[in-house]
């Protein structure tokens, strides 16, 4: 199993129900990045993410990010990539986990043509990433931490190495953006109906 199917699984067992789907979709761009890191598919030039000469990798989305990352001539910070990369990759994930049978989703008997609830299926990979999650593994446990979750494990070392550094650092980053263009909504939005009520 890859980071971001781990971190997927893990999210779907353990995130609180206000977690958004934006969020965990930088954070696991974040999980593509370092796995394409780790394997030498991708490369950090100062703040930018480039192509690598590594061996690639079979599985199939991890192979879309390897391909999304642009021409070392061009080039894009971490950060952008993570915003570009990101955008709908939470269905994405849960869309290849459902075709594989690892997630299925519950309908209800008064209800079945709605889409349920999404559960995990008993499967080795839910054990992989459970097992990952209660070790309170590095990678794992920071990227679930930018989404406001915490492991059972408590505390856990920090991650080693400056590239999974930077990439956990644009994460934080891109999540804590991402709140506040919220909250800027929110604002705007409740000033809005101020107004349309006369009370503003």
């Amino acid at each position: 199993m890859t980071t971001p199917r781990d971190l997927l699984i893990v999210a779907l067992d353990e995130a609180p129900p206000s977690m958004g789907q934006g969020d965990l979709s930088l954070a696991l761009a974040g999980a593509e990045a370092i796995d394409l890191l780790g394997t030498g598919s991708a490369r950090l030039d100062g703040e930018r993410i480039l192509p690598g000469a590594g061996p690639g990798t079979l599985d199939r989305l991890l192979a879309e990010a390897a391909a999304s990352l642009e021409d070392p001539a061009e080039g894009e910070t971490v950060e952008d990539w993570l915003w570009r990369r990101g955008r709908g990759l939470s269905a994405a994930y849960l869309t290849a986990l459902e075709q594989e049978g690892l997630v299925t989703r519950q309908h209800r008997r008064w209800a079945p043509f709605r889409a349920g609830r999404t559960v995990l299926a008993d499967t080795a990979e839910r054990r992989g990433a459970a097992e990952r999650w209660a070790a309170g593994e590095p990678v794992l446990a920071a990227l679930a931490a930018a989404l406001g979750m915490r492991t059972p494990a408590g505390e856990v070392a920090a991650p080693a190495g400056d590239t999974v550094t930077a990439v956990l650092a644009a994460v934080n980053d891109a999540v804590m953006e991402l709140e506040a263009v919220r909250q800027r909504r929110a604002i705007e939005e409740a000033a809005f109906d101020n107004v349309w009520r006369g009370t503003g």
